[in-house]
């Protein structure tokens, strides 16, 4: 498999490097020539949802990665990701969010969790994070925290409140590899 990560803002490095620890290729995507490589997936990572928005428009890349993404493109999207696939944004997943739900920086945190599919309480890692506060049809819900939807897929795509590139266990995105048809 080969992932694109978009690497505008946000741990696009980290993402890398959880690849890197499981033998998966990556590259980055800064601007539509490299958007237009052959891949088989996309990961979105944390950041600031509105930057990252308008980066994607300014650089031509909002309706290349929409179109992909609604044509089945596997995508995992963390934290700001997770808010850039909501009906807002790119549009593409049938969720609600509430951005910056667990408060400012200091209102960091992290946990150990259950998450549907894996078979382990994996790490949990909130930074300035969003939750998903309704999820509609084609939605299942894979994990929660104190009530809140933190992990959910639809299709092809998988959202993260948190950050799983930030700890050890690659458990996370081993799942996304299987999930978008490899491994």
């Amino acid at each position: 498999m080969k992932i694109a990560i978009l690497a505008l803002q946000g741990a696009f490095e980290e993402h890398r490097q959880m690849l890197l620890k499981i033998c998966v290729e990556s590259f980055f995507v800064r601007n539509l020539a490299d958007y237009q490589q052959e891949k088989d997936a996309l990961i979105i990572p944390g950041g600031e949802s509105t930057t990252i928005l308008k980066l994607l428009k300014d650089l031509s890349l909002y309706e290349p990665v929409r179109t992909g993404i609604i044509n089945g493109l596997p995508v995992f999207g963390t934290c700001a990701g997770l808010i850039m696939l909501d009906g807002g944004h790119l549009g593409s997943m049938n969720i609600e969010v509430r951005r910056n739900a667990y408060g400012r920086q200091l209102g960091s945190f992290h946990v150990e969790g259950r998450f549907e599919g894996i078979d382990h309480e994996i790490p949990m890692t909130f930074i300035r994070a969003p939750y998903i506060t309704k999820v509609g049809g084609g939605v299942e819900v894979l994990a929660k925290v104190d009530g809140n939807i933190v992990a959910a897929r639809q299709d092809k795509q998988l959202v993260t409140a948190f950050h799983p590139e930030l700890n050890d266990d690659t458990s996370v995105h081993e799942y996304f590899l299987k999930m978008a048809g490899g491994r």
